[in-house]
């Protein structure tokens, strides 16, 4: 299988990225894949002006994953205080399980490790996804006890359909 091929993502790509991230987590869509988030929240997964920031902001950057010119992964990495932050993580959900994900991770540390010098990443996941908590930890990244309030009333986040979603911040460093 060819490569992946990476590179910033501009405005002109907010429409896809919007598709691509709401394919991953919302709807029936997203059910192909093992990343949904379906049974947990309706609504958008990212806002386009949110989106929007994040491409145009210093330190921050939309990474895109294509291979033969189609999109098919995205993630957003910054650098937030004194480590890399890692999010908006997605893959097209028919290809996920076949170490896209893997690829795009390994390429976001290596910006925030090498062109940043961040010394560790720093990410939010819902803390009732287990599967996902455990993926990243065969990934290196381990639970540092925070936990964060879920937006509730932001709706540019989703409408939650339980009332007891939080966040759990993961880790993991990248220099010695």
């Amino acid at each position: 299988m060819p490569p992946l091929d990476f590179r910033a993502a501009t405005e002109a790509d907010i429409p896809a990225l919007v598709e691509l991230v709401t394919s991953a987590y919302r709807g029936d869509v997203s059910r192909q894949g093992w990343t949904t988030e379906a049974d947990l929240l309706d609504g958008q997964r990212i806002d386009p002006e949110v989106l929007r920031q994040d491409i145009l902001r210093p330190h921050s950057r939309v990474l895109i994953a294509e291979r033969d010119g189609r999109m098919l992964a995205c993630a957003h990495i910054a650098v937030d205080g004194n480590a890399g932050y890692f999010g908006m993580f997605s893959v097209h959900p028919a290809l996920q399980g076949g170490g896209i994900g893997k690829a795009v991770l390994a390429e976001a540390e290596r910006i925030v490790r090498d062109e940043w010098r961040c010394p560790a990443m720093r990410m939010t996941v819902i803390d009732l996804r287990d599967e996902l908590i455990a993926w990243y930890e065969r990934r290196g990244y381990r639970r540092t006890g925070i936990k964060k309030p879920f937006p509730y009333g932001d709706e540019r986040y989703g409408i939650p359909k339980r009332p007891d979603l939080r966040f759990e911040v993961l880790e993991k460093p990248l220099l010695p």
